[in-house]
């Protein structure tokens, strides 16, 4: 019987050489890793990448604060001089766009220079106050036409005297056109209603040019401000428009003293069909009386037209909230 073969417990040649190879490639590992650890030190690798970390923890426990939204014109200015695009950012908008501008280039300030004599309402332009017009006369009845009357026979001239010429008569040659001149046509009624201030052609909104400190940089033979065209700006043009005409007529109809200054802030919700609701005053500092004139300025002039379609795509509401800002100076 053959005796069963029993292994060596003795490492045979090609083994030891298999562990000599991976003792010298884990001793050279560790030598890498000792020696770039040290080049680090030395170069001071570490230093920088822990305060880095710790900017990064610190980042994440205060982030840095996002930029704010863009900002959504707010207040209505009427534009002079219209410009193709509109300002990057502003607070005003309106019809047409404009470009803030001056006659003189200033120092790249954010707004331009206005000289004007009031702080309170952005106005680059001078503009008279809306006159009262009388309501237009009922146009008036034509005469009857006479049936013209024969002309008398003309006698035969007596012969002419050697010593006597005759009269010497003035011919005037009337021309129906001159002598019967067409009715002067009477001047146009302003509006006093949205309706009727977009179907006539937009009159300088009247005010006061504002005085404003600035300069920038852009020349122009003008003064304008950033203005941006926006959906909502023909449509309150109209409503600025009808609702001052009323006001005025209103203080000139009661002959209110001029000498009280201050302001009144009303605000109401502009309703998709043009109608109002929810008026009330927020500040007045010129009596009651006045702050009624301006409550009353609005709510005759309304109802105003309903909304275009731009607007409607663009409320997600039936309603816009509106503040109207009466001054008295």
């Amino acid at each position: 019987m053959a005796r069963a073969k029993q292994d060596s417990l003795r490492y045979s040649r090609f083994e030891t050489e298999r562990l000599t190879l991976a003792l010298l490639i884990s001793l050279l590992l560790h030598l890498a890793v000792w020696g770039g650890y040290k080049g680090g030190e030395k170069l001071g690798w570490w230093e920088k990448l822990h305060k880095l970390t710790l900017l990064h923890q610190a980042a994440q426990k205060n982030p840095p604060p996002k930029p704010p939204p863009a900002m959504e014109p707010e207040i209505f200015v009427e534009v002079d001089h219209v410009e193709p695009d509109p300002p990057k950012q502003t607070k005003f908008y309106s019809n047409k766009n404009s470009i803030a501008a001056n006659p003189v280039a200033g120092r790249d300030e954010k707004q331009p220079k206005i000289d004007g004599t009031q702080k309170l309402v952005p106005k680059t332009t001078e503009a008279p106050r809306l006159v009262k017009l009388q309501p237009t006369p009922p146009p008036q009845q034509p005469a009857p036409e006479t049936p013209p009357e024969k002309p008398a026979p003309v006698k035969p001239a007596p012969p002419a005297s050697p010593f006597n010429m005759g009269d010497l008569q003035l011919a005037k040659v009337t021309d129906p056109k001159v002598a019967n001149p067409p009715p002067a046509q009477p001047p146009k009624e302003r509006p006093r209603t949205l309706k009727a201030a977009q179907a006539q052609q937009p009159q300088p909104l009247p005010g006061q040019k504002l005085e404003q400190k600035g300069g920038v940089r852009r020349e122009r033979v003008w003064t304008s401000l950033d203005v941006k065209a926006t959906a909502f700006g023909e449509y309150d043009r109209a409503i600025v428009e009808a609702v001052t005409q009323r006001w005025y007529d209103l203080l000139d109809s009661r002959k209110f003293a001029q000498d009280r200054t201050g302001k009144v802030i009303l605000h109401f919700k502009l309703k998709f069909d043009g109608t109002i609701t929810e008026m009330r005053t927020l500040e007045y500092t010129v009596g009651e009386t006045l702050n009624y004139v301006c409550q009353e300025a609005v709510a005759e002039a309304a109802p105003f037209a309903a909304w275009p379609a731009d607007m409607r795509r663009m409320i997600a509401d039936n309603y816009r909230e509106i503040s109207f800002v009466f001054y008295y100076y």
